[in-house]
């Protein structure tokens, strides 16, 4: 009987959705949701994402953790899409000047899950560090 007050059906998981879900994740793992990473996602989700698919992804975020998550999520993902995942988690991360313990500890746990390696993903990673220093405008 209370089933019905659970709402909309299981989310189907995209790789569009699995993206906004990862955000999410990793948005609130160190206890906080900046502006910077709330806008972040916003972009990320593209113009057509509705309020309702944003509000279905954070249902689903909320109530599934990031080990069960990337167990359902990981063999629906192409690599490609693995790796937007993983680098979006990071600049999210990032969006507000430094990846905080509980980002880095979750994207490692993303790392691993898709299968990368720290050599493969250190080229990235410097870029992303690079596109974020923007203290290096002020000189």
């Amino acid at each position: 009987m209370f089933d019905k007050f659970k709402g909309a059906a299981p989310l189907d998981i995209t790789p569009r959705r699995a993206l906004a879900v990862a955000l999410i994740q990793c948005m609130a793992s160190d206890g906080e949701i900046d502006p910077e990473e709330v806008a972040h996602l916003v972009s990320v989700l593209g113009r057509n994402a509705t309020r309702d698919e944003l509000d279905r992804c954070l249902k689903h975020a909320r109530s599934t953790p990031p080990a069960t998550f990337l167990q359902e999520v990981t063999p629906k993902l192409n690599q490609q899409q693995r790796l937007c995942i993983l680098l979006n988690m990071i600049d999210s991360a990032m969006a507000d000047g430094e990846a905080e313990p509980g980002e880095r500890d979750l994207i490692i746990q993303y790392q691993r899950a898709f299968g990368f390696d720290d050599a493969t993903m250190e080229p990235y990673f410097n870029a992303l560090v690079a596109k974020n220093e923007r203290a290096v405008l002020d000189v």
